[in-house]
């Protein structure tokens, strides 16, 4: 069994709405379909928001970001790769930018922002759709 730690960030921006930032990954060998957050592997010597900023910087060519205080969540899940277990763990941070067009890296094949309602509907994963409900809840306060 493998252990793998990783970072990333729900990525929104404020319009007359909240729109949050959603990846859009073909299935292939390793992955199924999916929508969601920018995140990636924590590199030696990065911290977790280092790790957060650069995923996001990476995947997606935001650089310009606001971390938003208070909001740190952490899930954990395990899958498999080339028949062995993988068990990770994903820290979360929210993220506002402002900045709009985005740059999917080669990781992803789209990308679109979305409303709380539509985001939520179109997140493959249950434990995205909490985080985006928790960051909702941030942001309403």
């Amino acid at each position: 069994m493998k252990f793998e730690k990783s970072a990333g960030a729900i990525v929104f921006r404020k319009n007359n709405k909240i729109k949050f930032l959603l990846l859009y990954r073909h299935a292939h060998k390793h992955y199924r379909e999916a929508w969601d957050f920018p995140k990636g592997l924590i590199e030696k010597g990065e911290s977790i928001k280092e790790t957060a900023k650069r995923e996001i910087k990476e995947e997606t060519g935001i650089e310009a970001i606001n971390f938003v205080e208070g909001y740190k969540k952490k899930i954990n899940y395990s899958y498999h790769r080339d028949n062995k277990l993988i068990k990770k763990e994903v820290i979360f941070f929210l993220a506002e930018t402002d900045q709009i067009n985005v740059t999917v890296s080669k990781e992803h094949d789209d990308y679109d922002w979305f409303t709380y309602k539509q985001a939520e509907k179109i997140l493959t994963y249950s434990t995205s759709k909490e985080l985006l409900e928790k960051a909702k809840d941030v942001l309403e306060k």
